[in-house]
């Protein structure tokens, strides 16, 4: 729900979700690794559902999803790849540098006036969006989220794409750079099929409702819950690292 809603793909709630509610509802432990890969099934997923409900409504740039897709695929993919030679508090701590990232890009942000500008009246520059697209790519990759967490806010400061249109887009550019990702992480080993499958199978229908909320909210109630979302998560993963950087013998 949350991607369809903000235009994220969901890994800024997943990611947190898989790593800390298991041990403490007593039902098992999933390391930083398995919980990347798992995630980046479900932004897949996720974001290819937002994608086209936001599509109907006018809201999905096409020629800044491609742009942006596959320039942030070819990121995600190496990404991906990369994981696999890196530690999991390393995955942890570049997670938690993309969240503090996201939060002071949307704090900047000024508030724009609400305007009913479609998609394909949109303007912007392809260079911009495909550097952002692919640096946000690389780490979203390394870490198993789509990244749109920090791609929203970057498509609004950088390449200045309004923000109904960016929510939409960026959900087509992270369903491309996902499935990159995802590919990366098969064939490297690091995908666990049965949570991947059963968490992908919940995203399809919470990413429309998602969608459906968002025409109702406006802009700036689109941008206050995305901070709060932000927000939260970073306090909880970053209190995650200091712990484990105080005890890492007892990190798992």
């Amino acid at each position: 729900m949350t991607s369809g809603m903000l235009g994220v793909g969901g890994a800024i709630v997943m990611i947190p979700l898989l790593l800390y509610a298991p041990p403490a509802l007593g039902v098992g432990l999933l390391d930083v690794k398995s919980v990347a890969a798992i995630t980046l099934a479900q932004v897949m997923v996720a974001a290819l559902s937002g994608a086209i409900a936001h599509g109907r409504h006018r809201a999905v740039s096409a020629p800044l999803a491609w742009v942006g897709g596959v320039s942030m695929a070819v990121g995600s993919f190496s990404g991906a790849v990369a994981s696999h030679y890196v530690t999991a508090n390393v995955l942890l701590l570049v997670f938690g540098l993309m969240v503090i990232a996201a939060g002071i890009l949307l704090a900047v942000q000024p508030d724009t006036p609400e305007m009913p500008i479609f998609a394909e009246n949109v303007e912007f520059s392809r260079v911009r969006a495909a550097a952002v697209a692919m640096g946000v790519g690389c780490a979203a990759g390394i870490v198993g989220a789509g990244g749109a967490f920090l791609l929203v806010p970057l498509l609004l400061v950088i390449v200045h794409v309004p923000l109904r249109v960016t929510i939409g887009s960026s959900l087509g550019i992270t369903a491309v750079g996902a499935l990159a990702g995802f590919v990366g992480k098969v064939i490297t080993g690091q995908v666990p099929l049965v949570p991947a499958l059963a968490v992908a199978a919940g995203a399809i229908p919470g990413a429309q409702v998602g969608a459906a909320v968002s025409r109702r909210l406006s802009g700036r109630q689109l941008k206050l819950l995305l901070f709060t979302v932000i927000a939260v998560t970073a306090i909880r993963v970053w209190f995650d690292l200091i712990e484990r950087w105080i005890t890492p013998v007892s990190a798992p």
